[in-house]
């Protein structure tokens, strides 16, 4: 129950998926959470969760895009809670269709939230960190398309990979100017969540399609939303505090193939 005690985490995407699972264990090992999305009702709806099991959580309505709602979200955390150890880059979206078929648009929206949203949060993050003066841990969602190619999803591709490698730049300036900051990324494979379930649902069969992923990956099974949960806080916890600038895949195999 201690893992993250007393520490102070800000979850984007916190209100469905692995942002949900994310906070909710966080809480369960000690943390204060702020959970941000701007799914509002499902985002109450986590911090009563975390609030009801003795926790502590509040909910701010943020679009990770947004320089000035980091800038929000960052001082409404430390005058609440006084501190910043972690912050967890778990909102985004996702978007299917070839490098022919994807509009430019679609390509932009997607990499404005992936991408952008989550280099502001790692830049505010190390402010408040550094305000804090305690160190920290930021955690950046990327994926196993951050890793390798699919061809039916080219934006995703690029901006998870984006992620991965921004990560490294990020780690290394952290470790150089003494911050005690560590940054790493989480890859996930498929998880079966609400943006998994939804891309199912725009390509036809979602039984038909559940079954063909979970043959993409060797364990047989796709994954829990606490698979990717249980990462995160090892990753927020002083446990991971050799590691930085690293990549952990909890991916079922997927990549080993």
């Amino acid at each position: 129950m201690d893992r993250v005690k007393n520490k102070v985490a800000i979850v984007t995407g916190g209100a469905s998926g692995l942002g949900k699972s994310s906070a909710i264990l966080l809480a369960r090992e000690g943390a204060k959470i702020v959970v941000t999305d701007i799914d509002e009702e499902n985002g109450n709806e986590v911090v009563q969760h975390i609030r009801n099991s003795g926790g502590e959580a509040i909910y701010i309505e943020q679009d990770v895009s947004k320089e000035n709602q980091w800038e929000m979200v960052i001082e409404t955390t430390l005058k609440k809670f006084g501190k910043l150890h972690v912050v967890a880059n778990a909102a985004g979206i996702g978007l299917g269709g070839t490098v022919e078929e994807v509009s430019l648009e679609d390509w932009k929206n997607l990499l404005d939230i992936n991408l952008n949203g989550t280099f502001l949060g790692t830049q505010y993050g190390i402010k408040g960190m550094k305000e804090t003066g305690e160190g920290g841990s930021i955690i950046n969602f990327s994926s196993i398309e951050g890793l390798i190619g699919d061809p039916n999803l080219p934006a995703y591709n690029a901006s998870k990979g984006g992620v991965t490698i921004f990560t490294k730049s990020a780690a290394l300036h952290c470790a150089k100017q003494g911050y005690k900051i560590r940054v790493n990324s989480i890859h996930p494979a498929y998880i079966w969540t609400p943006m998994v379930e939804n891309f199912l649902k725009a390509q036809g069969d979602v039984e038909e399609g559940k079954k063909q992923l979970e043959s993409l990956h060797p364990v047989g099974h796709l994954g829990e939303p606490d698979d990717i949960g249980y990462g995160v806080v090892y990753l927020a916890s002083d446990e991971s505090k050799f590691m930085t600038g690293s990549e952990l895949v909890i991916d079922g195999g997927y990549t080993a193939q």
